[in-house]
């Protein structure tokens, strides 16, 4: 079986509803989660723009995920699983912030990206950045998934 990631809320290549936005309720959409290898011991997802204007942006990293879990639940900032932490994204803030492309500036893609680790948890200090802690998982992952949502102003 391979290594997947999906939400409910929109499919692999669908418009991101607003309500996942920061047009809207800004609140993670649901993810699900199939097929992760043996020797999985946590999970990390990690959200970038790659269309940002000044390059990559990210809107969200949630590491020490544990390995018995098989998704997120929608708004995973307040709810999130026993020992799981939060970087620190490019508003500033260490918690999911959705999509806001600036307006005109044509749709964005938004790749929510599952890693799952050879590790139980990644020592991560409490301000480190998204980008760092995907970082440092880096030599941890045995397997990745991605999905990709799309959204523009």
């Amino acid at each position: 079986m391979a290594f997947t990631v999906t939400s409910s809320a929109f499919k692999q290549g669908e418009v991101i509803p607003t309500r996942y936005t920061r047009d809207g309720e800004n609140v993670s959409p649901p993810l699900e989660w199939r097929g992760a290898p043996p020797g999985t011991r946590s999970f990390m997802v990690l959200v970038e723009d790659p269309d940002a204007p000044s390059g990559m942006f990210r809107h969200w990293a949630m590491y020490n995920i544990p390995a018995d879990e098989k998704g997120l639940p929608e708004g995973a900032s307040s709810h999130r699983p026993s020992g799981a932490g939060e970087g620190v994204n490019g508003f500033g803030k260490a918690r999911y912030d959705g999509p806001q492309p600036p307006k005109g500036h044509g749709p964005h893609h938004y790749h929510f990206r599952l890693a799952a680790l050879d590790i139980p948890q990644l020592n991560i200090l409490a301000s480190a950045k998204a980008e760092d802690i995907w970082t440092e998982a880096m030599p941890h992952i045995i397997a990745e998934a991605e999905l990709v949502g799309v959204y523009e102003r």
